[in-house]
């Protein structure tokens, strides 16, 4: 008996944290924080417990075709459609952290930070760091 009790609470507490875990997987419209247009939708996703996302759709009709011509490693004019462009991202609270995120336009890579808007989970917070500088974008829900 108390044994199936301790399975039962370790269950919940797996289904709980699976659960809190999957907020920010899905559909994102990422916006221009200099323009403030969308720019393309990504999706995030867990793979092996970490954070990853890739780029679904670029909503500019002219950079349909576009290629990552600056990336130094295997994206190395590839796509930017269908490219990983957030990596190995790991649950700290209520962020996710330690990973990295690559700007397809200069090919270069950034420590990176994302979270859920406090107020409004429909929105998700993407920072991107170099040294102590860093840059922000809001995303949007795509349901």
């Amino acid at each position: 008996m108390l044994i199936q009790k301790i399975v039962l609470v370790c269950l919940l507490v797996v289904i709980q944290f699976s659960a809190f875990s999957q907020e920010v997987v899905g559909k994102w419209k990422m916006i221009d924080d200099e323009n403030g247009k969308a720019r393309s939708i990504v999706q995030i996703y867990e793979k092996d417990g970490k954070i990853f996302g890739k780029v679904l759709e670029l909503l500019d009709p002219k950079k349909k075709d576009a290629v990552c011509k600056e990336c130094d490693d295997y994206r190395k004019d590839k796509k930017v459609e269908g490219m990983v462009v957030i990596e190995d991202m790991q649950k700290e609270g209520s962020t996710y952290k330690d990973g990295q995120i690559l700007n397809p336009d200069s090919g270069k890579f950034y420590r990176c930070k994302i979270w859920l808007d406090e107020d409004n989970s429909e929105l998700l917070h993407v920072r991107g760091y170099l040294a102590f500088f860093y840059r922000t974008q809001t995303w949007h829900r795509v349901n």
